[in-house]
C-alpha cells in the first residue's frame, strides 16, 4: 500500500474514523446502557451493597473505586507502552492490541452478574483499560497525520464522527431494550436485561469492525530496527521525566497542562457518573420510564455534542483557544450547581442538553490546543503520553474524591457540587497562560 502524505484527506479521514469505531464504548458502556444494567442488577436482587474483599460497599462507590483503580493501571501502563512503541517504531500494533482487548472485554460483560462480582468487574476493568490505552496512541497520531492549522477542525471532526456513529448503535440498542419481543427475546424485565447484555456484544463487534479502516491507512510510526529489551521497559518513564523537564522551557505548555489537569478531572468525572446520578437522584416514575429517560438523555447529550464540538471549533478560530476554554469551564461550573437541585426528568433533559453543548467542545479543543503548544519533535507519543497520564491521574483523583464524598455522605449531589471547585480553579489557571502565545 502506498504511504499517504501527511495532511492528505484520506489519511485525515482514516484517523478521525477511529472515533466512529471506539466511541460506542464511551456511550453504551461508560455512559448509557451499562450504568442502567449495573444498577438494575442491584435493584432486582433487592440489595444496595455487595461483599468485596471481606467488606460491604454500596453500588455507586464500588463502581467509582473500580473505575479509579483502572485509571491508575492505565496511568502506569501508558509510559511503559509509549516507551516501547517509540523504541521499536510501531505504535500501531499497540493501538490494535488495546483496541481488541477493550472490544473483547465489552463482549465479556454479557456474563456480568452479582454472584461473580469480581470476575464481572474484571471485564469492566479490562474494557476501560483497553479503551483508554488505545486512545493514547490514537491521540499521538494527530500531529503525525495533520499540520497544526488542521488540528482544531480534525479533532472536532473526530469527536463529531464518534458522536454520530455511537448514536446509531445506541438507538438500535434502545429499540432492542425497550422492545425485546421484536428481536425474539421475549417480554418483561428479564428480556430487557438480556437485551442490555447483547448490547455489550454489539459494542465489541462494532469497535473491531470499524477500526479496520483506520488501521489500514495509519502509518506504523517512526521507522526503527530496535528490538525490545528489559532496559526499555522504563524508557517511557524516563521520557515522561524528560517531557516534564522540558516544560521549564515552555511556560505556555506548562501552565496549560496545569489547567487541563485540574478541569479535566472534573469533566471526566461528570461524564463517568452522570448516568448513575440520573438513575438514583431523578424521580422517573417507573423502571421503563427510567430506562427510556436515561438513554434518551444520553442521546440528547450525544446529538447536542456534535453541534457543540463544531461551535467550539468556530469560537476558537474567532476568539482563540484559551478564552474559549475559559468560557466553557465557566459553563461547566454552572451545570454542576444546577445538577445539585434537579429532581424531575425534564430538568435532567435540559441539564443533559447543556452538558452535550460543552462536552464535545472541551474535549476536542483541549486535545487540539495541546497539540499546538508542542515543540517541534518527532517524539509525539511521549508528549501525548504525558498528556494522557495527566488526564488519567486527574480522573483517579476526581473519581476517588467523588466516591469518598458519596460513600461518607450517602448523597451523590454533594459529590457533584464539590466538582465546581475544580472548574473554578481551572479557569484561574487558564487565565495565567500568556496571551502572546
Amino acid at each position: 500500500m502506498q504511504k499517504l502524505e501527511k495532511g492528505s484527506k484520506k489519511l485525515l479521514n482514516a484517523w478521525a474514523f477511529y472515533d466512529w469505531a471506539n466511541s460506542v464504548y464511551s456511550l453504551v458502556i461508560a455512559s448509557a446502557v451499562f450504568p442502567i444494567f449495573y444498577q438494575a442488577l442491584f435493584n432486582a436482587s433487592g440489595v444496595d451493597t455487595v461483599a468485596v474483599f471481606g467488606g460491604e460497599i454500596r453500588s455507586t462507590p464500588l463502581i467509582s473505586y473500580t473505575t479509579a483503580f483502572a485509571f491508575v493501571i492505565v496511568s502506569l501502563l501508558i509510559p511503559v507502552l509509549s516507551g516501547i512503541a517509540d523504541f521499536v517504531g510501531n505504535k500501531k500494533v499497540f493501538m490494535k492490541f488495546f483496541c481488541y482487548l477493550g472490544a473483547l472485554s465489552c463482549m465479556g460483560l454479557y456474563f456480568f452478574s452479582l454472584d461473580n462480582i469480581m470476575v464481572s468487574l474484571l471485564f469492566y476493568f479490562l474494557a476501560l483499560v483497553g479503551f483508554w490505552s488505545s486512545w493514547v496512541f490514537y491521540n499521538s497520531y494527530l500531529p503525525d497525520v495533520a499540520y497544526p492549522e488542521q488540528h482544531d477542525k480534525l479533532s472536532a471532526k473526530g469527536f463529531s464522527l464518534g458522536y454520530i456513529g455511537s448514536v446509531f448503535l445506541l438507538i438500535f440498542n434502545l429499540v432492542m431494550i425497550m422492545k425485546p419481543e421484536l428481536f425474539g427475546l421475549g417480554e418483561g424485565g428479564e428480556a430487557k436485561m438480556k437485551a442490555m447484555k447483547i448490547s455489550f456484544v454489539t459494542v465489541g463487534i462494532w469497535w473491531i469492525v470499524f477500526s479496520q479502516y483506520t488501521f489500514y491507512y495509519l502509518p506504523k510510526g517512526n521507522k526503527s530496527n530496535n528490538k525490545v529489551t528489559s532496559r526499555i521497559l522504563f524508557d517511557g518513564f524516563r521520557e515522561l521525566r524528560g517531557v516534564y523537564r522540558s516544560l521549564s522551557e515552555n511556560l505556555v505548555l506548562k501552565r496549560y497542562l496545569a489547567a487541563f489537569f485540574v478541569y479535566s478531572m472534573a469533566v471526566q468525572t461528570v461524564m463517568l457518573v452522570a448516568t448513575y446520578f440520573g438513575e438514583q437522584e431523578i424521580n422517573w416514575g417507573g423502571e421503563d420510564q427510567k430506562t427510556l429517560g436515561l438513554i434518551s438523555s444520553i442521546l440528547i447529550i450525544q446529538l447536542v455534542a456534535i453541534i457543540g464540538a463544531q461551535l467550539t471549533s468556530k469560537a476558537s478560530e474567532k476568539f482563540g483557544n484559551i478564552p474559549t476554554l475559559v468560557v466553557i469551564n465557566g459553563i461547566w461550573a454552572i451545570i454542576c450547581v444546577i445538577a445539585y437541585f434537579i429532581t424531575s426528568p425534564m430538568q435532567f433533559y435540559i441539564t443533559a442538553g447543556l452538558v452535550g453543548m460543552v462536552m464535545g467542545g472541551i474535549q476536542a479543543l483541549s486535545r487540539s490546543t495541546y497539540s499546538k503548544y508542542l515543540p517541534k519533535t518527532k517524539d509525539t507519543t511521549s508528549y501525548f503520553s504525558f498528556y494522557d497520564v495527566a488526564e488519567k491521574i486527574g480522573i483517579v483523583i476526581g473519581m476517588s474524591i467523588y466516591g469518598y464524598i458519596d460513600q461518607r455522605s450517602g448523597d451523590m449531589r454533594n459529590s457533584i457540587l464539590f466538582l465546581v471547585v475544580f472548574f473554578i480553579v481551572g479557569v484561574i489557571l487558564l487565565l495565567r497562560i500568556p496571551r502572546n502565545k
